[in-house]
């Protein structure tokens, strides 16, 4: 099958399957004379894979240390469980990070005035001196990591972003 083929049997753009493969996530295809590249279904299983673990929320170097695995099946898996109880851990703290969030939000929400003009507006009012307070902290506590998971981030940055 063609690039475009794999891109719809996975729901994957055709951009990221050629970047999986430029980052030795997804096997090169082989090409054909007229130079398309071919795929089969390693590949698409190989995707299906990356793509699921996108969806846990893994790293990049997380998932090639579980497609390293995968392709070793003689291996012990100590290393797997490792690999998970740690990203649980960073799923965890994302979690009170998230919910620290919300509080600040809420918290928002209550200065919340009905019928009054904007520039009388409560939250607005808000925002501005959190913004005030926000532009003297460190950059590590300002904002709760990946609570806006890798909006307008490119994917290279993404595959190294840290949550």
């Amino acid at each position: 099958m063609k690039i475009g083929e794999l891109a719809k049997a996975t729901g994957t753009q055709t951009e990221t399957i050629r970047y999986y493969e430029r980052e030795n996530l997804l096997p090169i295809a082989m090409r054909t004379e007229s130079n398309y590249r071919v795929y089969d279904s390693s590949h698409v299983e190989r995707l299906a894979f990356i793509r699921h673990c996108r969806c846990l929320d893994m790293t990049l170097d997380e998932i090639r240390v579980l497609l390293h695995f995968k392709d070793a099946p003689d291996e012990n898996c100590g290393a797997v469980d490792a690999l998970l109880r740690e990203h649980i851990g960073h799923v965890v703290s994302r979690i009170r990070e998230l919910q620290a969030l919300e509080s600040e939000l809420r918290s928002l929400q209550q200065q919340y005035s009905p019928g009054h003009p904007a520039g009388e507006c409560g939250i607005l009012g808000g925002l501005a001196n959190a913004a005030l307070q926000h532009n003297h902290m460190q950059p590590s506590e300002a904002h709760p990591p990946g609570a806006h998971h890798d909006i307008g981030v490119a994917p290279r940055q993404r595959a190294n972003k840290r949550r």
